[in-house]
């Protein structure tokens, strides 16, 4: 088979899974998820045409994957894939560009370029940011504080990169008591500590209480939320950021899906104050729905960024342009920018606003059609994620179960201040409102059943 007829081959099966989306299960069925094991075994001896493997890794793989593309999926805020995202990504694959140096490739660092600048306008960020593509929120976290823990001991007048941790200027990071654990392993990675950490009380919906900062100096780095992971809230980024920095803190911002706000002008007023910060993080591949794995860390002064990923060797051939390689952990990766800007320019602002706001709304309806059915919605809605109770934790656990099981949508469970709820994430632009209404049927019948087998156990 020549490469245009794998490559075509390749087109009629993607096509095949991606338009029975919504006549699917969203979760596999565990017989099909078995079958995975046909996949393994010894390595074979002999070579098999490409045409053979794809086929195998369709007709096997295909049914154990979870339908995360499509409209009915609400768990771990997880995006689909945009049209122009998806066929972008798949022209990056074809381009297979090394996105480290511009003279590897130079439409990479320029669509790095443009459409740094264009997120900087979306989020409301400060013209210059330093802005390093990454994995994801976790790497756009650790990159953000790599960032950090360069300005704060440089100022203590120690060189971190040079001379490490050991013997250091002590730092003090401040984090509110429901950080993320992407930031947490952020920390732990840069030998900052998880155990050392000066956690901060929050309130009933997850946000810093500014009355309980500690006192902060120089050499402390403080995170806040933009948008809690299970209620979606923000901390108070105003206040919290300018009595940071009148004692000369760090401010860093885990905004893996919360600064998507700003692009909506409903729910633009949830992000003020937060273009006060010195490092902002988050991910594309959440709402702004592009392939797995995308997202960025802006860092207000790019030298920062820049001194903390900073390579060098003779053999690297720079130039006077933008070197993507200097802003990231990475040397060699993909280009992850093509289909994030793909996205940016498929959409344009009037799209990226309608998306965020429909999510949004689209969250408000589960939260009144479940509360309707007599259920505890336990956080205020602002965004795009809801929990509800649907009485003690073992009911709440057992309808998540069988919610899952069900295969009509898949919600995630959580523990929200002790006890046990159901979390729906709405993030996807594939989630139409029959999407929502036909889920909400499903939660409803199944938390019933759930109810009438327990009430009948107990009978």
């Amino acid at each position: 088979m020549t490469l245009q007829e794998l490559l075509s081959e390749v087109a009629v099966r993607a096509w095949k899974y991606s338009s029975g989306m919504s006549q699917r299960r969203v979760a596999p069925r565990a017989e099909d998820v078995a079958k995975l094991d046909k996949l393994g075994g010894a390595l074979p001896e002999d070579s098999c045409d490409s045409a053979t493997v794809l086929g195998l890794l369709d007709e096997v793989g295909s049914p154990a994957t979870v339908a995360t593309t499509g409209g009915r999926y609400f768990g771990f805020v997880t995006g689909g894939a945009l049209p122009a995202a998806l066929a972008a990504n798949w022209m990056a694959g074809a381009w297979d560009q090394n996105a480290g140096l511009f003279v590897m490739s130079p439409v990479g660092a320029r669509l790095e370029e443009i459409t740094a600048n264009w997120l900087c306008q979306i989020f409301g960020l400060p013209a210059g940011c330093g802005c390093g593509f990454v994995t994801g929120a976790t790497m756009a976290n650790f990159t953000g504080l790599a960032a950090a823990r360069h300005a704060l001991l440089k100022r203590a007048g120690w060189d971190v990169e040079a001379d490490g941790l050991f013997g250091a200027p002590p730092l003090t990071v401040v984090v509110g008591a429901e950080v993320h654990v992407s930031v947490l392993k952020a920390l732990s990675m840069l030998g900052l500590g998880r155990a050392r950490l000066l956690s901060v009380p929050t309130d009933d919906q997850g946000r810093i209480r500014p009355d309980q900062i500690p006192a902060l100096d120089e050499r402390t780095i403080i995170c806040l939320q933009a948008g809690n992971v299970n209620t979606g809230a923000f901390d108070d980024a105003r206040k919290i950021c300018g009595r940071a920095h009148q004692a000369g803190a760090w401010v860093h911002v885990d905004g893996a899906f919360g600064l998507w706000a700003a692009a909506a002008p409903p729910r633009s007023h949830l992000v003020v104050g937060y273009c006060d910060a010195d490092s902002w993080a988050t991910d594309f591949h959440k709402w702004l729905n592009v392939p797995y794995d995308s997202g960025m860390a802006f860092v207000r002064d790019p030298e920062h960024l820049q001194a903390a990923m900073m390579i060098g060797a003779a053999y690297l051939q720079t130039s006077s342009q933008r070197e993507p390689a200097f802003f990231t952990p990475e040397a060699s990766r993909r280009a992850r920018a093509v289909e994030v800007w793909a996205a940016l320019r498929s959409l344009g602002r009037k799209g990226l606003a309608e998306m965020i706001e429909r999510n949004c709304q689209q969250a408000t309806r589960f939260a009144a059609g479940l509360q309707g059915a007599g259920y505890s919605i336990l956080n205020e809605v602002v965004l795009n994620q809801v929990l509800v109770s649907f009485g003690d934790d073992s009911t709440t656990q057992r309808v998540v179960s069988e919610v899952q099981k069900d295969g009509t949508c898949w919600c995630g469970g959580t523990n929200w201040h002790g006890s046990a709820a159901m979390r729906i994430s709405v993030s996807s632009w594939a989630t139409t409102d029959q999407d929502v209404e036909t889920s909400l049927a499903a939660i409803v019948r199944i938390a019933r059943e759930v109810k009438g087998s327990t009430q009948s156990a107990q009978g």
